[in-house]
């Protein structure tokens, strides 16, 4: 929102969210309508285009948000962070690609002339490029200048350089009255075209594809155009920014004003000083070396749009199924076919965390891949490949989320410490953390809990800590089997003889059957990577093992997976923590840290117990 809100800056159709899109729906169906019942020589092809090339530009879009965040993952040109208000803010990116659509078929039937609209007019191709680089270019420039006077800066334009550190999709946040502007603007080599009778379908469709994908560039905070270009032409200095260029007008707020084209910016002295050297070093810039490695994967079909990678209003949500996710389900599968066979993890997240430097890479591989048998051996080959890159890159730390260090996987680890004895990175798994995570959640006063799901390390940790604190823990069939040795055969590990406990430590396994025996108000506790299915309302369920995280971890803007905003899993935070404190184990395997020395570097890092259950 601007600092100080003007007339017209919301859009209309704001209250409606994702339904806005019933806008177009009487178009659509009227234009499909047409063409198929018309005769060849009455039908509009621009009217019967205008859906599909919306949706092109969504996905245009959509390529650009992916391909930017995958790519200033590793660096950037502004290094600086992204937080959850500037997703939040920008999440109704498409609004202007919907207005455009809508106008187009405002457009298309009040000039019925436009049926006739030939495919291809190459002079008036030529036109519209002329009418762009000279006065559009021009009155642009002038105009921008005017949005940075107090007044109209304070009430619209300030909206869009909230965003310090920009996104494509930054390029289309404005308020409404600003974005009418822009449209009144742009629309006019349409205009010219349609007066001059040298109109056609692909220079209209044309003209928006090529300005969005320029628009899209010069946003994108990562810099690839190289400074042999201008070498080898140097006029083109002046007809072509780059995405440095663009990023020192966000910065610096006063320079750099002109749309894509820099003359007018050294005619009218507004060009700033360091443009050439920021391109420069922006194109020298390395890639982080990390201290912490946290390494996750996929977990259900739809997770694919939910990592940072992805939707960017999807990922800064927990994650859980959305009604328009479904529709794409075509889309979904055949990307959960596509990375069945892609063979690299991928850095998904970077984040600071004072000096220490974090990056979070993720498996191409779904919750279901993990549980195969025949899949183990590939999935571990990529685990095994992550954390010989990260020993290359001199990382401190890796840390296994997830599925990644299950014993059924990979001996919670600890094959990779056994194939690599002389490793330099720790590999960390944070079931000390787990641990005291969920002890901490016992709600005080228990005297009496029920462990359920499958039994780990850290249930067996939990049930014989309870134990000795005096908590009866109850358990049956191999469950009990399994923890007596645990707890030392302890009197306070009793079986099962009912589900009159207030108190379910769970891990994975838990069936919708059993929680329904559950006494109204249970607290259901996992200790689990993956979440129980939530079947009753009138039970208390806590999340997965997990902590708030301070303020000054920067650059969160994506959810962990199920969990709430800026709350990370205990394995994330263990492995930075076990950084922090340099300490020199591994913690994998059998292996468990100090649950209560690991609980008090945690806070004294800044990390906080998460109470809110969900």
């Amino acid at each position: 929102m601007a600092s100080k809100p003007g007339l017209l800056t919301d859009w209309p159709w704001k209250p409606l969210g994702n339904f806005k899109y019933a806008f177009l729906a009487p178009f659509v169906a009227h234009s499909i309508y047409s063409f198929a019942t018309k005769e060849a020589d009455d039908r509009s092809l621009f009217n019967f285009l205008v859906f599909p090339f919306m949706l092109l530009r969504l996905i245009h879009s959509q390529i650009w948000i992916s391909y930017s965040r995958y790519r200033t993952a590793k660096l950037r040109i502004v290094d600086k962070n992204i937080e959850f208000e500037q997703v939040d803010r920008e999440r109704d990116w498409d609004d202007t690609i919907l207005a455009v659509a809508l106008l187009y078929y405002l457009f298309s039937f009040t000039h019925p002339a436009i049926a006739k609209m030939p495919l291809w007019k190459l002079d008036g191709a030529i036109l519209m490029f002329l009418l762009h680089v000279g006065p559009i270019e021009f009155l642009y420039y002038w105009f921008h200048r005017a949005l940075h006077h107090h007044f109209l800066y304070s009430r619209y334009h300030s909206h869009h350089h909230s965003s310090i550190v920009t996104e494509p999709i930054t390029s289309v946040i404005h308020p409404f009255a600003e974005d009418l502007a822009y449209v009144v603007l742009f629309a006019e080599p349409m205009v010219i075209l349609n007066l001059t009778g040298t109109a056609s379908i692909l220079a209209f469709l044309g003209y928006i594809a090529i300005f969005d994908f320029v628009n899209y560039m010069g946003h994108c905070n990562f810099e690839f155009i190289p400074t042999w270009l201008f070498r080898v032409f140097p006029p083109l200095k002046y007809l072509l920014y780059t995405p440095s260029f663009h990023s020192l007008h966000h910065t610096q707020f006063k320079t750099n004003l002109s749309l894509f084209m820099p003359i007018y910016d050294y005619i009218y002295g507004t060009m700033d000083k360091s443009t050439d050297s920021l391109h420069q070093t922006s194109l020298e810039k390395k890639e982080d070396r990390p201290d912490v490695v946290h390494l996750t994967h996929l977990t259900t079909a739809e997770s694919v749009y939910h990592l940072r990678l992805g939707f960017a209003s999807v990922s800064s949500k927990p994650e859980k199924s959305r009604w328009y996710l479904k529709l794409m389900a075509p889309v979904t599968w055949w990307s959960m076919i596509i990375t069945s066979f892609y063979g690299k993890t991928v850095i998904s997240e970077r984040n600071q965390f004072g000096e220490l430097k974090v990056q979070s890479w993720a498996v191409p591989r779904f919750n279901v891949q993990y549980f195969s048998k025949w899949q183990r051996k590939a999935i571990n080959g990529f685990i095994e490949n992550a954390i010989l890159e990260a020993e290359s890159k001199g990382t401190k730390v890796l840390s296994l989320g997830l599925l990644n260090q299950s014993e059924e996987l990979n001996q919670n680890g600890e094959i990779f410490i056994e194939k690599f004895p002389n490793l330099k990175l720790r590999v960390v798994d944070g079931s000390a953390l787990a641990i005291a995570i969920v002890l901490n959640n016992v709600p005080q006063g228990t005297t009496q809990v029920l462990l359920r799901g499958k039994v780990t390390k850290v249930a067996c940790a939990v049930a014989s800590a309870l134990c000795k604190r005096g908590i009866q823990v109850a358990a049956d069939g191999d469950e009990y089997e399994k923890l007596q040795e645990a707890t030392k055969y302890s009197e306070n590990l009793i079986r099962l003889s009912g589900y009159e406990q207030k108190v379910w430590i769970v891990g994975e396994g838990l069936g919708d059957e059993e929680q329904s025996r559950a006494d109204k108000g249970t607290v259901i506790i996992p200790f689990s990577s993956l979440p129980p299915t939530k079947v009753r309302d009138d039970c208390l369920y806590h999340h997965t093992p997990a902590m708030v995280i301070p303020a000054s971890l920067e650059n969160v803007d994506s959810c962990e997976n199920w969990l709430p905003r800026r709350v990370m899993s205990a394995s994330r935070v263990a492995g930075m923590v076990h950084a922090l404190e340099g300490w020199s184990e591994h913690e994998c395997g059998s292996t468990i840290l100090d649950i209560a020395k690991v609980w008090e570097a945690c806070l004294k890092h800044g990390f906080k117990p998460l109470t809110t259950p969900y």
